[in-house]
């Protein structure tokens, strides 16, 4: 096993400042990661862009930059292209099992280190609407890697449905890019904008206002914008071909090669839950996070979470909080006083707060419906065991208890996924059906491997003596 003071998964934004933070106090750091390069979901393949004209993703992505320097120059430790599987707190540490190199040769190992900075990021919310597991259809997040990667964008007749900035940004993406987009089918509903306005006054002065005002006049300028969409349905037999959508109780039909769904993103909760991290619910984003203290420290000694799988913020919050959780680490494992740690930390408290200024505004106004979050019918909820809508509220109607119980009855949350595509749409129509609070009903109960590993891969771990001691006779 190696030793380490400080392991750290994620090299997005919070997970690059705090590997370079902990460097800063001497700590030996290693950050693990599952992409090729460092850079996270927000500046994916920042230092390797394959786009020759760099204006079409924007100076905001570009901004990641420094911070991939940086955490070069740190002398951190850095694996790419590694899973992290397991994460144990025990006898004052905590034991990290990471599967790691090219698919052909890939090994396992268990990485010992005296405390861990969780920096998981956030996911894509599930997007539940008939169609939506068609060829052609795939969610715009999902279409922004390929767009950051590889410079792939979509042929053919491009619709961008559902509500949120990543939406937005996508479409002012492709727009720069010389993609022709024939719609955007916008989902928010007549009445958030009213919901919102108590909180415009703080969102105007954020770093956010001016910069989405003119992406979104921009964008308005340029694609026909649908508005107050109250149903979708995307259709085909073997492949998406067109979007039914309804607005004010009339129903359309647009013709579609390819459709891109998104209603937001939520914290990657599945690490953290499994290694006994507490979770608690957000009802204006509607999705659960793990608890945290003011610096990132979980209810597991040693496990610390930062950026957005601690809490949707945003990439501007992400890396002054990932600074924080090493700020706390370091106080911890004695390399700085409560002296030294507390004036730093006001700093990034204050470009947190700055980051955070007006983030009701937008968690208000594109906060899903009910009725794109709460799918009906032969809907698909678990795309991974293909279980239906109608199927989860039957046993919801029978007293099923909560997601763990159906996860039993019919295998939903079991694929590969490991119910990141359906947890909050388990947890959301349990609730409606029982008229219960989704922080009563709960989410899955998550167990290693938290990802996909082989078997080979993990006999190859070396065992202990204490292991061996535990299965073989005397």
């Amino acid at each position: 096993m190696n030793n380490i003071d400080v392991a750290i998964v994620g090299a997005g934004p919070a997970g690059l400042a705090a590997a370079t933070r902990c460097r800063e106090f001497g700590l030996d750091v290693t950050l693990f990661d599952e992409q090729p390069a460092p850079g996270g979901q927000i500046y994916r393949g920042v230092t390797r862009s394959p786009l020759q004209d760099p204006s079409v993703l924007g100076q905001d992505y570009w901004d990641g930059a420094p911070l991939v320097r940086a955490f070069a120059a740190s002398g951190a430790g850095y694996v790419n292209d590694a899973t992290v599987w397991s994460v144990v707190a025990a006898n004052g540490g905590v034991t990290l099992g990471v599967a790691a190199g090219v698919p052909a040769a890939r090994t396992a190992h268990m990485i010992d280190a005296r405390a861990v900075i969780l920096c998981t990021g956030a996911i894509e919310r599930p997007f539940p609407i008939p169609g939506w597991t068609l060829p052609g259809v795939m969610t715009a997040g999902g279409a922004q890697i390929l767009l950051k990667t590889a410079g792939v964008v979509p042929q053919g007749r491009t619709v961008l449905a559902g509500c949120g900035p990543l939406l937005w940004m996508l479409a002012w993406q492709y727009l720069r890019a010389g993609v022709a987009i024939e719609a955007i089918l916008d989902t928010t509903p007549r009445w958030r904008m009213a919901q919102a306005l108590g909180h415009a006054p703080d969102f105007a002065r954020s770093p956010y206002f001016a910069k989405g005002r003119e992406l979104v006049r921009t964008v308005r300028r340029n694609v026909r914008l649908v508005e107050y969409v109250s149903a979708l349905a995307i259709e085909g037999e073997v492949a998406a071909r067109s979007v039914r959508y309804r607005v004010d109780e009339r129903e359309h039909t647009l013709a579609a090669d390819c459709v891109l769904l998104h209603q937001g993103v939520v914290p990657d909760v599945n690490l953290a839950q499994a290694a006994g991290c507490s979770l608690a619910w957000n009802d204006l984003q509607a999705c659960f996070a793990p608890a945290t203290d003011a610096w990132g420290g979980t209810d597991v000694a040693g496990i610390y979470v930062a950026g957005d799988g601690g809490g949707i913020a945003g990439a501007l919050a992400a890396a002054p909080r990932g600074r924080l959780a090493a700020l706390a680490v370091a106080n911890v494992l004695g390399r700085i006083s409560h002296a030294t740690r507390d004036p730093i930390a006001r700093h990034d408290r204050a470009d947190v707060a700055t980051s955070l200024r007006g983030r009701a505004f937008l968690d208000t106004l594109y906060r899903p419906t009910d009725t794109f979050r709460l799918p009906s019918g032969a809907t698909i909820v678990c795309r991974c065991e293909e279980v239906d809508a109608q199927t989860i509220i039957a046993l919801a109607r029978q007293g099923c208890a909560g997601p763990n119980q159906m996860k039993a009855y019919v295998r939903c949350g079991m694929g590969p996924c490991q119910g990141r595509f359906c947890g909050l749409t388990v947890n959301a129509l349990i609730a409606r059906e029982q008229r219960r609070d989704p922080a009563d009903v709960g989410y899955y109960r998550l167990r290693f491997p938290v990802k996909p590993v082989t078997l080979t891969e993990i006999a190859a771990v070396p065992t202990t003596a204490e292991a061996v001691k535990s299965v073989v006779r005397p």
